[in-house]
């Protein structure tokens, strides 16, 4: 009798270059540069209460990105990945009295027409955004740090969403203050460099196929809860 041919171990490794390949096109085919609010935001589309609306919702997901990225570093058991981690964390709460990332989009904020005491008052956030950045903290609380860190690799696309979002500001929106426009400009290289180190640390701590499919699916979890951010934003104006 001849032997069965030995089954093909469905577990295997994913080849590095095709793992970074599933994870850049889980962002080229979700992440929220393709959401109809952004997409109106591009085109020059939205009303100035819009794009007020979007600006003081967001600030509520971006005071929460260094509380995120301090449960990643907390995670983090190497001493060298803790150093490099930490820069995130500077780079929104700042490091000196000019501020980071925090105190630009509160600066966007006024450029758009809206007090810091409008965009500090969480109790105006739509519940639907309130609910989208808890369930992404509690993410990163809860599950394993490759999850986490996978979560945040929607970084692989921002870059390019942040100069496509320049030039839609500049063209369309002139009413808003140039200089308003300072945190999108960071982030273009600051993003570059965030998404590098969290896909090399997923790289290498993903270890089984099972922990590469986790990061995939931690990486379309992202996804998902940046455009149920854009949903709440869309639906809660008139």
């Amino acid at each position: 009798m001849t032997a069965a041919p030995p089954e093909l171990d469905s577990r295997a490794l994913w080849p590095a270059a095709e793992f970074t390949a599933r994870l850049r096109a889980v962002t080229a085919t979700r992440y929220h540069d393709l959401h109809p609010f952004n997409q109106r935001m591009h085109r020059g589309e939205l009303t100035p209460a819009e794009l007020r609306r979007w600006i003081a919702a967001r600030f509520h997901y971006q005071r929460h990105i260094p509380v995120k990225d301090a449960l990643i570093l907390a995670g983090l058991d190497r001493p060298e990945d803790r150093r490099a981690w930490q820069c995130r964390i500077h780079d929104q709460d700042g490091t000196d009295d000019t501020g980071g990332g925090i105190e630009r989009w509160l600066r966007l904020g006024e450029a758009a027409g809206l007090a810091r005491e409008e965009l500090l008052d969480a109790s105006r956030v739509p519940p639907g955004v309130r609910f989208a950045v808890e369930a992404y903290v509690t993410f990163c609380r809860q599950r394993p740090v490759l999850d986490a860190v996978a979560a945040s690799l929607t970084e692989l696309s921002a870059p390019d969403l942040m100069r496509t979002r320049i030039a839609a500001f500049e063209r369309h929106y002139p009413w808003i203050d140039p200089a308003g426009l300072a945190y999108f400009r960071t982030r273009v290289t600051q993003g570059a460099r965030d998404a590098e180190q969290a896909l090399a640390l997923v790289l290498a701590r993903a270890r089984t196929q099972e922990e590469q499919q986790r990061a995939v699916a931690a990486l379309e979890f992202k996804c998902e809860v940046l455009w149920a951010l854009l949903d709440a934003v869309d639906r809660s104006g008139p």
